[in-house]
C-alpha cells in the first residue's frame, strides 16, 4: 500500500478531518508534524481551497496559489491592511509585515557596519562559550540568545550579558523601521533551522569553512554567483520556514487553482505546502542548497530590517562555530526534531563541540 496515502498511514499519524474532509490545521496533533501527517500533502492534492473555521480564513496551500496572494495587488495585508499590496512581495517570514517595514527615505541602511560587528562579536562569544563543553544545545544556549545579544552589543555593550537580556514584548504594528528588528522570537526559529540543515550535511560545513569570508572574495566553485551560504540560507526558508502560515486579505474576487475567493476574504497563506510543492520544486522534501529551481519568493522583502539581520546571524553564526569548534557534529543518537504549525523550528540541538 502506497506510504503516501493518509490512510496508509497509522492513526495516530492520519490528518484529523473537518467536516467534509478537510484537514484541520489547529486540531490536535497537527502541530507535532505536518509534514509526517501529510497534512499540507493533502491540502494540495485534495483541498486547494477549504475553509477553516479555526483560523478563520481560506486555506492556500499550492506554490501557484500562495505565490498570487503574495504578489497580486488583488490580496492586501491581513490583519494589517494598511500593509503594502504587489507588485513586490508581501511580508512574510522575517518579515514583521508592517507598513513600515521598509526604510524610510532619511533612515539608516537596515544592517550599518556597527549592527553586522556586533552580530559577528556575539557569535564568537557565544561559540566560544559553547566550545568549552563535552556537549551543548544550540537552540538554547546559541540560538535563543544571538539576536538579543547582538542588539546588547550594538548597543555600546562590551560583551553579551546573557543574564541581562530579555526579548522584547511583541508589537503588531512597529512604528519605525527599526522596531521591526527588535522582534527576535521568529530570527531565533530561522537560525535554528539553518543549523540544523547545516549539521546534517556535514560536506555543506566543510564548503563552508573552506569558502571566502563574509564581504569579499568569490563563491564556491559550482555556486554561480551566489555563495553556498546565500543558497543554503535561501533553501533553509523554502524548505524549513520559521513561519508557515502568512495571512492575506482578498480586495475583490480572485479566481485561484481550487475555485474562487470572494472579496474582503481573509485568505492563509501556507508557506509550508507551497515550499515543497513538487509542482513547483523537484524533490522538496531534500534540502539542497544548489537546487536548479531555488526561488526568492518565500525569502520575505530583501531589504526588510529583520530580513537583513536574520540572513547576517544565520552567516556569522555558522561561521562562529566552526571556527571554534572546527569538529562540531550531532551529540551520539541525537536526531532534530521540528514542530509547531504556525512557528515552527528545532526545539534542540544537541552537539558535540569537538
Amino acid at each position: 500500500m502506497p506510504v503516501d496515502r493518509p490512510d496508509a498511514l497509522p492513526a495516530a499519524r492520519r490528518p484529523y478531518r473537518l467536516a467534509g474532509g478537510l484537514p484541520g490545521l489547529l486540531e490536535p496533533g497537527a502541530s507535532t508534524d505536518p509534514y509526517r501527517l501529510r497534512l499540507y500533502r493533502v491540502l494540495r492534492t485534495d483541498f486547494p481551497l477549504g475553509y477553516d473555521p479555526a483560523l478563520g480564513g481560506y486555506l492556500l496551500s499550492r506554490y501557484a496559489d500562495v505565490a498570487l496572494a503574495l504578489t497580486d495587488p488583488r490580496f492586501t495585508g491581513f490583519p494589517h491592511d494598511g500593509a503594502q499590496p504587489g507588485p513586490a512581495p508581501a511580508p512574510l517570514g522575517l518579515c514583521r509585515g508592517s507598513v513600515v517595514c521598509a526604510p524610510l527615505p532619511g533612515d539608516p541602511p537596515p544592517a550599518p557596519a556597527a549592527r553586522r560587528r556586533a552580530v559577528e562579536r556575539t557569535a564568537y562569544v557565544l561559540a566560544r562559550r559553547i566550545s568549552r563543553r563535552e556537549r551543548a544545545d544550540l537552540v538554547s544556549e546559541f540560538c535563543d540568545w544571538l539576536p538579543a545579544g547582538a542588539a546588547a552589543a550594538s548597543d555600546r555593550l562590551s560583551y553579551p550579558d546573557l543574564r541581562a537580556l530579555s526579548r522584547p514584548a511583541p508589537r503588531h504594528l512597529p512604528a519605525r523601521p527599526a522596531a521591526c528588528a527588535t522582534h527576535t522570537a521568529v530570527r531565533e526559529r530561522a537560525l535554528a533551522a539553518f543549523l540544523a540543515n547545516m549539521l546534517d550535511h556535514p560536506d555543506l560545513l566543510a564548503a563552508v569553512r573552506s569558502g571566502p569570508p563574509p564581504g569579499g572574495g568569490e563563491p564556491p566553485a559550482g555556486t554561480g554567483s551566489r555563495s553556498l551560504f546565500e543558497r543554503a540560507w535561501t533553501e533553509t526558508l523554502r524548505r524549513d520556514p520559521p513561519v508557515q502560515i502568512v495571512l492575506r486579505r482578498t480586495r475583490t474576487a480572485v479566481r485561484v487553482s481550487g475555485g474562487a475567493l470572494p472579496a474582503g476574504a481573509p485568505v492563509a497563506c501556507l508557506l509550508g505546502a507551497a515550499g515543497r510543492d513538487p509542482a513547483r520544486f523537484t524533490a522538496p522534501d531534500r534540502f539542497d542548497p544548489l537546487r536548479a529551481d531555488a526561488d526568492p519568493l518565500l525569502c520575505g522583502p530583501a531589504g526588510c530590517p529583520a530580513a537583513v539581520l536574520g540572513r547576517l546571524e544565520a552567516e556569522h553564526g555558522l561561521r562562529a562555530l566552526l571556527d571554534a569548534m572546527p569538529g562540531i557534529r550531532w551529540a551520539d543518537g541525537f536526531r532534530p526534531s521540528a514542530s509547531g504549525v504556525l512557528t515552527r523550528a528545532p526545539r534542540s540541538l544537541l552537539v558535540r563541540p569537538a
